[in-house]
């Protein structure tokens, strides 16, 4: 293989995104540490352990995350924090903040995982083939765009569209909670396992969570908003068999919304 398909390769599987100045020699053999100087009955040192970003303590970067995410009093100033916060990585990699799209004073909320290409380039959630798709599943039960309101849970685009730390989720948490409570839905509905897990708790799987309504607290927020967790439009594209039970939400979507409109009226 030439470099040249060795470059397109690495394009096709993902890796657009040069995260170091100098590229490493992985083929190059590590010279051995120098010998100590120790007494030679003395006990080994141990080799140093590597440090990575899922290792590094959040503690310090997620009281700053809080401390920015309460300041904010309107959606503009949570918009103005998120863009001047330091303390996630990928801030430094994305091309854009990915904010929000649709009607700030919507009754409906849908919460998305993170930013694709399209979307890093737009600075707008859910552009690309999967909002593509969202719009089509909204208009199939009369919901567009001016009726609802769309975020991410992180709002950066990850080197290379890969998954997201449990750390960058923890830091990008505080701010999707002071989004929810300033914009005060009365609905939310979740798209994808990260988004679902990330705002109902413990580790069940979106294929278990999905299609039944669950109750989530938001910091700030005096009652808990009824969830509804749903299959991400990213996954339906390769998985059609999926989008069966995806209507099967929709519909209870449009029943939820329609109750509770009518609930005013009925009183």
């Amino acid at each position: 293989m030439n470099l040249w398909s060795a470059l397109r390769l690495q394009f096709e599987w993902g890796a657009d995104e040069a995260l170091e100045e100098a590229a490493r020699d992985r083929l190059c053999v590590a010279a051995p540490p120098p010998q100590s100087l120790t007494h030679p009955l003395a006990a080994p040192t141990p080799p140093a352990r590597p440090v990575g970003p899922s290792m590094i303590p959040a503690a310090p970067a997620l009281a700053r995350a809080v401390a920015a995410a309460e300041s904010a009093t309107t959606l503009a100033e949570l918009r103005a924090a998120l863009a001047a916060f330091e303390g996630c990585a990928l801030r430094d990699t994305a091309t854009h903040l990915v904010f929000s799209d649709g009607n700030p004073a919507a009754r409906l909320m849908l919460i998305g995982e993170a930013p694709g290409a399209e979307e890093d380039r737009a600075g707008l959630p859910f552009v690309g083939p999967s909002g593509q798709l969202l719009d089509r599943m909204l208009a199939s039960i009369g919901i567009d765009r001016t009726r609802c309101l769309i975020t991410n849970l992180i709002p950066w685009r990850p080197p290379g569209n890969r998954n997201p730390s449990d750390t960058e989720v923890a830091l990008c948490l505080p701010f999707l909670h002071r989004h929810i409570a300033l914009a005060r839905p009365r609905h939310l509905l979740l798209l994808g396992g990260l988004a679902s897990k990330a705002l109902l708790g413990g580790k069940t799987g979106i294929t278990r969570l999905r299609g039944t309504w669950r109750e989530v607290a938001i910091p700030g927020l005096a009652a808990p908003i009824p969830a509804l967790a749903t299959y991400h439009p990213a996954y339906l594209l390769r998985m059609p068999g999926a989008k069966r039970a995806a209507w099967a939400d929709l519909v209870a979507l449009r029943l939820r919304l329609d109750a509770a409109a009518a609930a005013p009226s009925a009183s």
